[in-house]
């Protein structure tokens, strides 16, 4: 008598709405800010970028409590991070500042897009590592800057300058090492803060010191939204080098102190 052979259940082909919603909002989002930014409306393609950040930060956690998490649903958010965090950046910041470079010669000319594009590859490298090392990397950790992250170093820059009513052709050269400076960052080997260990569940209780935080971090932003995003994104652009070194340091005066 053969063995009767395993009953296979059968493959689901669709695909989950709710995140992947949000998701697609990310990228549309994404989408909005090139598009204003080709008309000249950087703030607000700053603000569409922000509100990509929000959305994808959002797509992931409705995943894991609904219980929906795909592969699909990471492939898709990892392509729509290249277009809202990597692409769009990239663009917002040349027709804002660096396409300006022209004016000064060929040869900056070719720097103006060629730093744009530096960010735009080293957002899309750093995506691929991001997704080769998810099931062996330090979840407490990024290794190199997150592209949302860069991306809102580079965009409240932008916005900032916008609100003081300033063209960014006075920024080109800012502009542009600002965009190697934080593409090389996002393929860095500098670790960062992920802020996952934090507890951020229903039932997770969190010192009283953190709500008075909280407060105070909300009536910043609503006195100026732009300059304090500059001012917080840029000191955690600047804790991954900071901290990296201060552990070899570290590590290195032990093992002075203990040699084995």
């Amino acid at each position: 008598m053969s063995e009767l052979s395993p009953v296979r259940p059968p493959r689901h082909r669709g695909i989950y709405l709710l995140p992947n919603l949000f998701t697609t909002g990310a990228m549309f989002a994404g989408f909005y800010a090139i598009i204003a930014s080709i008309g000249g409306r950087y703030s607000e393609a700053a603000v569409a970028v922000f509100i990509a950040a929000v959305l994808d930060g959002m797509d992931g956690r409705v995943a894991r409590m609904t219980g929906t998490q795909t592969e699909f649903g990471v492939q898709y958010d990892s392509l729509s991070d290249l277009i809202s965090f990597g692409l769009a950046p990239s663009l917002v910041m040349y027709t804002w500042s660096l396409s300006t470079l022209r004016e000064f010669g060929p040869l900056w000319g070719k720097l103006g897009w060629a730093a744009a594009f530096i960010y735009a590859a080293c957002a899309a490298l750093r995506l691929a590592r991001f997704n080769t090392q998810a099931g062996v990397a330090d979840k407490r950790y990024f290794q190199g800057l997150a592209s949302p992250a860069a991306a809102a170093v580079c965009m409240s820059f932008v916005w900032s300058v916008e609100k003081f009513g300033l063209p960014g052709s006075d920024f080109c050269f800012i502009t542009a090492a600002m965009a190697i400076v934080v593409g090389l960052l996002m393929v860095s080997r500098f670790r960062y803060f992920s802020f996952k260990s934090l507890p951020m569940g229903n039932h997770q209780l969190v010192p009283f010191g953190w709500m008075v935080v909280a407060v105070l971090l909300l009536a910043l932003l609503i006195l100026d939204t732009a300059r304090v995003l500059f001012a917080g994104f840029t000191l955690y652009m600047l804790s991954g080098p900071v901290f990296t070194i201060w552990s070899v340091a570290t590590h290195r005066r032990r093992t002075r102190r203990n040699p084995a």
